[in-house]
């Protein structure tokens, strides 16, 4: 473990392991329209509501519907909705705006510094999920939530095979915002980076999901399984933090990154923890 708290993994992942995959909700099993495609088929959409409106509401006078007109209403359709899509916020800023409320920034006092890293409120009594590396040598802990209040905070419950610690602060900020806890993911979804890194507070990186299932071996020969890979940046001060969706949903805690340098800084790969699994150890899976 690093000063700033996360672990570098020292070595290419082995022993990967390949789950089956979960079931994810129907919602989640609907196939997902971006760019042309979703404009095209509002327009469709719009050029058949033209069509419908068009036959209820005509008179005996009324000339018949041509070609040209229905042309001229998926074109219309098409101009609108790429208005609509050019003024819709991107994924990035809809995950940030959405998950930053529920960041915090975790500082635990070590005999020779400060172990920082991050975590996440998942309760409104103000439960803070995080990396247990982060706090797990530290004399005393301290959060603070993203409106600036500072707490004590003490660890509540952990798992060392996972890597998961459940904070409980002393004191919690006027208005507490939890975040939402996600389902699963698969291989090439976009996902986002919370965190503090090098101390740098409350910053978004972006990636792809690259691999699920990950066995990795941490320091001190510890092994971290079921990981999911990302190539989102990280570095140290993201341990702890949320990985997100393109919604702001809480998909896994990030727990730390490949350097065969043996270094903690980011050379493209980053591991964190299902949001299933530390959600469980919390008492609070993703429903």
């Amino acid at each position: 473990m690093d000063r700033l708290g996360l672990p570098a993994v020292d070595r290419e992942p082995r022993g990967e392991t390949v789950d089956a995959p979960a079931r994810r909700p129907w919602r989640d099993r609907l196939p997902r329209l971006h760019g042309r495609a979703l404009v095209a088929l509002v327009a469709l959409l719009v050029a058949l509501l033209a069509v419908g409106t068009w036959a209820i509401t005509r008179g005996p006078g009324t000339p018949p519907l041509t070609r040209a007109d229905v042309n001229a209403a998926v074109r219309s359709g098409i101009a609108d909705a790429e208005k609509r899509a050019r003024q819709a916020p991107p994924d990035a800023a809809t995950a940030y705006d959405t998950a930053r409320p529920s960041l915090v920034t975790v500082e635990g006092r070590l005999a020779n510094g400060t172990s920082t890293g991050a975590g996440t409120v998942i309760a409104q009594d103000g439960t803070v999920l995080t990396a247990l590396h982060v706090v797990a040598k530290s004399s005393s802990i301290e959060v603070t939530f993203a409106d600036g209040t500072r707490s004590p905070a003490t660890v509540e419950k952990q798992d060392a095979a996972s890597d998961i610690a459940v904070l409980m602060p002393s004191r919690l900020p006027q208005v507490v915002v939890p975040a939402v806890l996600g389902g699963g993911v698969r291989v090439g979804d976009p996902v986002f980076a919370l965190g503090n890194p090098l101390g740098l507070t409350h910053s978004l990186s972006a990636g792809v999901v690259s691999a699920t299932g990950r066995t990795v071996e941490v320091e001190q020969g510890r092994t971290l399984k079921d990981l999911i890979q990302f190539d989102a940046a990280v570095n140290p001060g993201n341990s702890g933090g949320p990985l997100l969706d393109r919604d702001g949903q809480v998909v896994g805690v990030v727990t730390g990154l490949a350097n065969p340098s043996r270094q903690s800084f980011f050379v493209g790969i980053g591991f964190a923890v299902p949001i299933a699994t530390a959600g469980g150890t919390a008492g609070a899976p993703p429903q």
